[in-house]
């Protein structure tokens, strides 16, 4: 199959399969994250606690870890509820918000990848160079820094660390360590609405619940989110802004079909 035959599968066996998304994520994007899970067609679950995050995710068919709002007790929920997955087969995907920005994230997002070793990590340019441990600055949860090299530093992490690597920006960038997948679907719009990206790590996990081909359910993911940002913006009025588009964004998620990803991805494979 091309890459626009297997997005239709990813995404019919998403709506298929209804999978539950277990989300430890932050309280900025919560809401949002378990909008965007229901708009594609996945259930999600947002518990936390401690005591029941290991019960929780063994029902799970995906696992969100989202370290954009850490404190000391989630740190430990996360690290329990990923453990657990791996230990069960269950894939886990990594947000690592801002890392780079204090020692607390940085520290965090090494200890998850050391203990946890995630299936699936997604961030901007700023926040994979950190973790490839190149120096790069940062602006709190934003990317500061080129993506020049995007390609290259995918591929060596996700070979290093056997596992997805997607950078998300103007090209999105997504690698298994082999293959290296090329998405071009978005608009700018999406950078002006708070928690775009970790919706985007919402949906990858949509897709790594019901599809065990991680590399396209993460392009899949991707793609998706970045064709609803071109619908949702070319459906706007002269006076919408930024919270209609968002009300869009989500509209155009539950609407998609597998032939509108496939006629409206814009994706490359090699």
């Amino acid at each position: 199959m091309n890459i626009q035959e297997k997005l239709t599968a990813a995404l019919s066996a998403v709506k298929e399969k209804s999978p539950l998304v277990h989300h430890l994520t932050n309280y900025v994007t919560v809401n949002d994250c378990a909008n965007i899970t229901i708009a594609i067609g996945a259930s999600p679950v947002m518990a936390d606690e401690l005591s029941e995050v290991e019960e929780m995710v063994s029902i799970a068919s995906a696992l969100v870890l989202n370290i954009g709002t850490l404190n000391s007790r989630t740190i430990e929920s996360m690290l329990a509820a990923g453990k657990k997955a791996k230990s069960l087969g269950i894939p886990i995907i990594l947000d690592p918000v801002g890392v780079g920005a204090t020692t607390l994230r940085t520290k965090t997002a090494q200890r998850i990848i050391e203990e946890v070793q995630p299936t699936v990590i997604r961030g901007n340019m700023s926040e994979i160079k950190v973790l490839a441990g190149l120096d790069v600055k940062t602006k709190g949860v934003d990317s500061v820094a080129s993506e020049e090299n995007a390609e290259i530093i995918t591929k060596k992490l996700a070979t290093e660390w056997n596992c997805i690597i997607a950078i998300t920006g103007k090209t999105d960038i997504v690698s298994n360590g082999k293959q290296v997948c090329r998405i071009d679907n978005g608009h700018r719009m999406l950078s002006d609405v708070s928690g775009t990206g970790c919706m985007s790590t919402s949906l990858i996990g949509s897709y790594c619940g019901a599809n065990q081909d991680y590399l396209t359910a993460t392009v899949a993911g991707i793609a998706s989110m970045g064709l609803a940002g071109e619908l949702a913006q070319q459906s706007l009025t002269p006076d919408e802004g930024i919270g209609t588009f968002k009300i869009h964004l989500l509209d155009k998620i539950y609407n998609l079909t597998p032939e509108s990803l496939a006629k409206g991805c814009k994706v490359t494979c090699e």
